[in-house]
């Protein structure tokens, strides 16, 4: 589904792209083909500076721009062309020209007459815009995915290498003897030797140890435990809101997914995050918990005064 959604966003921005660059070719608001009059002054046998005024160059591509009332650039002429640097502070369309012409500062424009310090120049065609930057981006992105992924390669195995050996040492298990006190007081209306209490102890140590493959079905196995004991079906009782909570909250004791990718992107202590994402992630747990218990006793998220007020409350939340 998510390969979907992607796949929508890209032909969204394409499309996107695409048709502002059909707008600004109908509008031609780069004006190909019309020739630009400038100021040039010559410093040295092939370099100098050209200039222009702002009105004039408001009036010729019709906009407003805020800049100083003259516009001057450093230029090189090489026979019958001119390279114009364009600046940081330079208009907007020009520093368009000169990125989509050669993905640079500078703009390479053709000299078509020349009297005195005055010079006529035409300007390279400027098209497609915003397509080939969506277009570069999705290259340049595929790129770097492909980069981080291969970097992620080592350091995950070894840490799905290390998270195996804990599961098979029976850590998890352990894990999980210290966490039923505690659960017992989260979730008092499930019975403590029910399935639902080992399903989500086992979840959540594997979500601590970072066994995400591990603990994504057995979160599915104990929201089917706690839809056994929901006296209204399909609707969220409080046990199955505070274990989403948990699971949204993500306390992890070694994030191994940010870890490694730390190390791939070339982090110089990529285990740095150990204790302040520990301490993130257990204030945000705390916080699920605090805010599931404070609501589920709202009279408005009682199902039993919204959908059946004849039978007796059952802890269930909607």
């Amino acid at each position: 589904m998510l390969n979907y959604v992607w796949i929508g966003l890209v032909l969204i921005g394409v499309l996107a792209a695409a048709s502002t660059d059909i707008y600004d070719a109908s509008t031609n608001r780069y004006r190909n083909g019309e020739p630009f009059e400038l100021q040039y002054d010559s410093t040295s046998a092939a370099g100098g500076t050209i200039s222009y005024s702002r009105e004039y160059y408001d009036k010729f591509y019709g906009v407003d721009v805020d800049s100083p009332d003259t516009i001057s650039y450093r230029a090189d002429l090489t026979g019958s062309s001119i390279n114009i640097y364009t600046e940081e502070d330079s208009p907007e369309i020009w520093k368009t020209v000169a990125k989509t012409d050669d993905n640079s500062k500078l703009i390479t424009a053709k000299v078509l007459s020349r009297h005195g310090d005055m010079m006529t120049i035409l300007l390279p065609t400027t098209s497609l815009v915003k397509t080939k930057a969506v277009l570069d981006a999705l290259i340049s992105y595929s790129e770097l995915a492909v980069k981080i992924a291969l970097g992620l390669i080592g350091v995950m195995a070894f840490w799905l290498g290390i998270m195996k050996l804990a599961e098979d040492s029976g850590m998890i298990k352990i894990i999980a003897r210290i966490l039923k006190p505690v659960m017992v007081r989260i979730f008092p209306d499930i019975p403590p030797d029910h399935p639902a209490i080992g399903a989500m102890i086992m979840n959540m140590a594997a979500n601590m140890l970072g066994l995400n493959n591990a603990a994504t079905p057995l979160g599915l196995k104990a929201m089917e435990h706690l839809e056994s004991l929901n006296p209204h079906k399909g609707t969220a009782t409080n046990s199955m809101i505070t274990f989403l909570a948990i699971n949204t909250a993500g306390l992890t004791l070694i994030p191994a997914t940010a870890i490694a990718v730390r190390a791939a992107l070339g982090s110089k202590d990529p285990t740095i995050i150990l204790m302040t994402s520990f301490f993130g992630a257990g204030l945000a747990t705390i916080a699920g918990i605090v805010a599931a218990k404070i609501l589920q006793r709202l009279k408005i998220y009682r199902i039993d005064d919204k959908l059946d007020g004849n039978q007796p409350d059952s802890g269930g939340s909607n």
